[in-house]
């Protein structure tokens, strides 16, 4: 990978796919995940373990250096200030296909809740959103799927 990836889940309701997204970027090698909102930790505010979360990333939780904040802009400006690409993956007019993205640079990626994406709000912090194309009847894929191809397309680059 030439540059670090980064990734920020905004307001995911599932534990299940945040260890699901948790255990993919470990696999790709992401340097930070950053969790907002409602998006449910590794551990609960008494440092025990989340169980549904520790279910599906298998331990990968525990290698990849996290941090939570309430409000995600709290990260897209620290990161932006440290030269980072502030990369949102929703379906958008302005968006591009993700096979065309080839960072450049350090890299966020963010990825928003399962039913309502990313605000429209987050989507104006960000610097490029890419979204992958949909041919079948569904508008969109789980999020944990959506995330492990974006990770995996970006450090092909």
């Amino acid at each position: 990978m030439k540059h670090p990836i980064a990734v920020l889940l905004h307001n995911i309701r599932s534990a299940h796919n945040v260890g699901a997204i948790f255990r993919t970027a470990d696999a790709a090698g992401v340097s930070k995940m950053y969790l907002s909102g409602y998006t449910p930790m590794p551990v609960d505010r008494f440092g025990r373990a989340q169980k549904e979360i520790a279910k599906t990333a298998l331990g990968a939780e525990n290698f990849i250096p996290w941090e939570y904040v309430k409000m995600p802009a709290t990260i897209t400006k620290a990161r932006r200030s440290e030269g980072f690409h502030i990369v949102g993956v929703e379906q958008d007019k302005r968006a591009r296909d993700y096979r065309a993205f080839h960072p450049e640079r350090p890299t966020l990626l963010i990825f928003g809740n399962e039913v309502r994406g990313l605000s429209s709000q987050l989507c104006s912090q960000c610097d490029d959103l890419i979204h992958i194309p949909m041919f079948g009847k569904k508008e969109s894929l789980n999020v944990a799927t959506t995330a492990g191809i974006i990770l995996f397309q970006t450090i092909s680059h």
